[in-house]
């Protein structure tokens, strides 16, 4: 679907049916050229649309969802003034397949679910517009008030989205078959859908069984299989299984009610749970429990005696050994401990406990009371699982004279590190005492995630290994102990300051300078960051010749200056200015190349009509900075048709020196086939060839009909650019007798398009409800030039062009059918230049109409409903064409009924005497 719009109009809505294409086209004008961008702004988000189309007239969205109806916004800008901006909406129209659900009342239910009891059936549908409803019980429509046993209404807080029948005290004839239609009325297309539900006296919600566990343990890499049955409800309920409120594991297999998870691991350990549903009631639900067992993360650490301020153990004094391990199940959580390779009971001196894994994670202490010579040894801590299948996790503990706190301390030369941008950098705490413990890297001047992305980095030998270090990165790290894997002391730490040297960071990386031969220029290039900051050097050159090096002082910027620019001066300028760490470069292309031209695209009689079959075209621009640069001496002509791979070129020679914002001009002629010309226009100075413009020129004959008449047939979807009034009631609509609909309406409209086909298409309008009496359709032609014969002269005498269409009103109901003239110089004042009412018959008739539009016009053709249904008026065939009708039908301001019999009568005797006088 096409839809164009410009600032002749107010904002529009535009409807759309979900998965077709939709093109927005954005008519601009303006000098120089607008740059366009769409934008979209949605009730919940801004969305983005494809790279290729957000910068052009026209946007496109193929296959378009519902999610992406919204306001489209159009936004040009040329920088000169504000940016002219126009919207139009968009309406996705759709329609869901409906869905049926039933309840009984709440508080009636026995243990018959529908046995005499009040039930609700609830039809429901997605659509855009708002959904229309209808029930029928077998065959049989049902509506309000035509069955006592039946009501039919929409709930207050869900109004227009669901439709609820009522079955009041069940009867036997209320056992049937229900379908709810839903319908948009046919909009865009889109067909009405329905629903079917039995109802019987076996109707039941659904009722489910699970034969497995609650909970399910299981070990990992077993194959755990969930059977989940229905055991009641009508209609067969569908059974899904669901898990937590994340998916069912990628490698499991549902088949009907059973789950299967090959080879299980922790990972996918939660609750599942059997969800059934038949759309009665409310859906049943069971669910279980699986828990895959597990041992993880085996820790130590030793106490020192509590009761003395001293971090080291002692004879005579107590140290306690503590050994933690995650498991699942927490129950089945089994110690052991051994010394020295054998078994360790509890007694006085060796005191083993075990906390409670249902209150923390799971936790073993062995006391040694009065520590002796004898008790120093390796104390192993043992995990196991109560049911076994789990590999143990083994925790090895010495404890002896040489067992002694930790320290840290940073080695001499690795704070301040100082590296550089890109490398790849080791921080280094040097940690002492055994056991020695796991070392915690995190950032001590800032609250910031490690490189890793977490808060404290793990580093089992004091190392913390940075990869492609950044200038973020630069600061003060803390290394400390963790109190597992060593001493549950106060943590030692230490601090290691990391300088990330860097390049200087430059302005302006790169830029083009257009200069003219023996003009003065300076090029500047600027520090904007760089570490260090201090002894900056920069270097000037000219591609590879130097030009001048030096060292910046307090200054943040360098120049280089051109007094008189010659042609060895033009090229690609670089200014490198370099610290310890590399060089930023600055880069100027200086170059004599002129800028582009801008098309002026806003031209007035853009194709004019030079001879019979020959056109020509003026083309007009202005120069992008004519004066930046050495004089303009000409410009290259290129031109081909679209399509073709050949170019014809010339050269127009310009006298004089071009002025900013002055407009040229330049005839193209000799255009001999009325298509599609990509032009291509080159500036020359001496420097040579500068920036190319390419535009395209179309013959349109929309334009301007006094070189081709304008002839619309309806054939295609986007109607010759016709356009619906919004500000009436309703709208034409584009139909064939093929596909039109006469269920309501028999007597009326066309049974074929003007020419007799019943595959051609016409405009009409459809008086059928909701249409009252008086309702208006406006259908709008394109905007029409009106212009001289040729590019330099005037209008002498206002133009007459001949208006010409087809009509069909046949009905008793026809209302009428007027002609307004719209001239862009009257804004709201429409001239009327004819009228029709009432039924002309079931035939099509033309209508011609001379016209003298002063100014730029617009037809508008106004469709009135008359007092019934059968109203259909329709037309077809309209044509513009300059100079005056031929063959003016009769004065049609006045309403023509159909000839009567006394009509036909009269001219059949008029046949026969004529008829008689021939044959004497």
């Amino acid at each position: 679907f096409l839809f164009f719009f410009d600032e002749r109009y107010s904002e529009r809505v535009y409807t759309i049916r979900e998965g077709e294409t939709l093109e927005l086209v954005c008519l601009v004008s303006g000098h120089p050229r607008p740059q366009i961008r769409w934008t979209k702004t949605a009730g919940s988000a801004s969305d983005r649309f494809q790279d290729s189309s957000v910068f052009n007239e026209t946007l496109r969205i193929s296959r378009i969802q519902r999610h992406q109806g919204g306001r489209y916004y159009c936004k040009a800008e040329n920088g000169l003034g504000s940016p002219a901006i126009k919207s139009i909406r968009v309406d996705v129209y759709y329609l869901d397949d409906p869905v049926v659900t039933v309840h009984q009342s709440v508080g009636e239910a026995k243990e018959q679910f529908y046995y005499e009891r009040t039930v609700f059936l609830r039809c429901a549908a997605n659509s855009n517009p708002p959904v229309r409803y209808s029930w029928r019980r077998g065959r049989e429509f049902l509506s309000q008030g035509s069955d006592k046993g039946v009501e039919i209404y929409e709930p207050f807080f869900t109004q227009g989205e669901t439709k609820i029948l009522k079955l009041k005290n069940l009867r036997p004839q209320d056992y049937a078959n229900y379908t709810c239609t839903a319908s948009v009325r046919n909009v865009c297309g889109i067909p009405d859908k329905s629903v079917l539900f039995q109802l019987s006296n076996r109707t039941a919600s659904p009722t489910i069984k699970l034969l497995v566990e609650d909970p399910i343990v299981a070990n990992p890499g077993q194959t755990v299989t969930l059977v989940c049955i229905t055991s009641g409800g009508e209609p067969t309920p569908v059974l899904t299984w669901v898990r937590n409120a994340e998916g069912l594991p990628k490698k499991s297999v549902l088949n009907g009610g059973t789950l299967t998870i090959p080879a299980i691991s922790t990972e996918e350990a939660g609750v599942y749970s059997c969800l059934a549903s038949n759309n009665v009631g409310n859906p049943a639900k069971k669910s279980t429990n699986i828990i895959v067992r597990a041992l993880r993360k085996g820790r130590f650490w030793i106490t020192p005696d509590p009761y003395h301020n001293d971090d080291n153990i002692q004879i005579g004094r107590e140290v306690k050994i503590s050994c933690q391990v995650e498991a699942t199940p927490a129950e089945e959580l089994m110690f052991s401990w051994l010394k020295n390779g054998r078994p360790l009971r509890s007694s006085e001196r060796m005191v083993i406990t075990q906390t409670d894994p249902d209150v923390a994670l799971g936790t073993t202490n062995l006391d040694i009371i009065d520590l002796k010579f004898t008790d120093f040894g390796t104390y192993t801590c043992v995990a196991s699982l109560r049911n076994g299948g789990i590999p143990e996790i083994s925790i090895d503990v010495n404890i002896s004279s040489t067992t002694v706190p930790p320290s840290l301390t940073v080695p001499r030369g690795k704070s301040p590190l100082v590296t550089q941008e890109g490398d790849t950098v080791e921080l280094q705490c040097l940690v002492s005492g055994k056991p020695k413990p796991i070392i915690l890297w995190s950032h001590a001047d800032k609250e910031a995630p490690m490189p890793d992305g977490s808060m404290q980095t793990e580093s089992y030998d004091g190392i913390l290994r940075i990869v492609n270090v950044s200038r973020e990165m630069t600061g003060t790290y803390r290394c400390q102990t963790s109190q597992y894997n060593g001493f549950n002391v106060k943590p030692r730490e230490a601090i290691v300051e990391l300088i990330v040297q860097y390049p200087p960071a430059v302005e302006p990386v790169y830029t083009e300078i257009r200069q003219g031969l023996g003009r003065a220029f300076s090029l500047s290039c600027r520090v904007l960051r760089a570490h260090p900051s201090r002894v900056l050097k920069y270097e000037w050159k000219l591609g590879t010749r130097l030009l001048t090096v030096g060292q910046f002082d307090t200054r943040d910027e360098t120049e280089y200056h051109v007094r008189a620019l010659n042609r060895e001066g033009y090229g690609a300028y670089t200014c490198d200015i370099t610290n310890e760490a590399g060089a930023g470069r600055c880069t100027f292309l200086v170059t004599g190349k002129a800028f582009g031209p801008e098309f002026y695209y806003d031209t007035y009689s853009a194709l004019w009509q030079n001879k019979p079959s020959v056109y020509g075209f003026k083309l007009q621009w202005t120069q992008m900075n004519p004066n930046a640069v050495d004089r303009i001496m000409a410009y290259r002509l290129g031109i081909k048709q679209t399509g073709q791979q050949r170019w014809w070129e010339q050269e127009i020679t310009m006298e004089g020196t071009i002025q900013k914002g002055e407009l040229l001009t330049y005839n193209l002629t000799e255009l001999v086939k009325p298509e599609a010309y990509q032009v291509r226009l080159t500036p020359i100075t001496r420097f040579g060839e500068g920036d190319s413009a390419e535009r395209i020129i179309r013959y349109s004959a929309p334009v301007n009909p006094h070189w081709s008449k304008f002839h619309c047939n309806f054939e295609e979807e986007a109607i010759c650019m016709f356009t619906q009034d919004k500000t009436e009631e309703f709208d034409w609509t584009r139909h064939s007798a093929a596909t039109r609909d006469t269920k309501y309406t028999p007597n009326t409209g066309p049974s074929s398009d003007r020419s007799g086909s019943k595959q051609g298409y016409y405009m009409y309008i459809e008086t059928s409800r909701p249409r009252q009496e008086g309702d208006k359709a406006r259908l709008l032609t394109p905007l029409f030039n009106v212009a001289p014969k040729n590019p330099y002269g005037n209008v002498a005498t206002n133009p007459t062009y001949c208006f010409s269409f087809y009509y069909h009103m046949y009905g008793k109901h026809i209302g009428s059918l007027n002609v307004y003239l719209r001239q862009k110089s009257q804004t709201g004042q429409d001239s009327s230049v004819w009228t029709l009412s009432g039924n002309q018959g079931d035939r099509w008739r033309q209508a011609r109409i001379d016209i003298h539009p002063t100014y730029s016009f617009q037809m508008v053709l106004e469709g009135v409903r008359g007092p019934g249904i059968e109203g259909d008026i329709a037309i077809d065939d309209v044509t513009i064409e300059e100079g005056e009708c031929r063959d003016p039908p009769p004065n049609s301001s006045e309403s023509l009924a159909p000839p009567t019999a006394e009509h036909i009568w009269q001219l059949c005797l008029t046949l026969l005497l004529v008829l008689a006088g021939h044959r004497r």
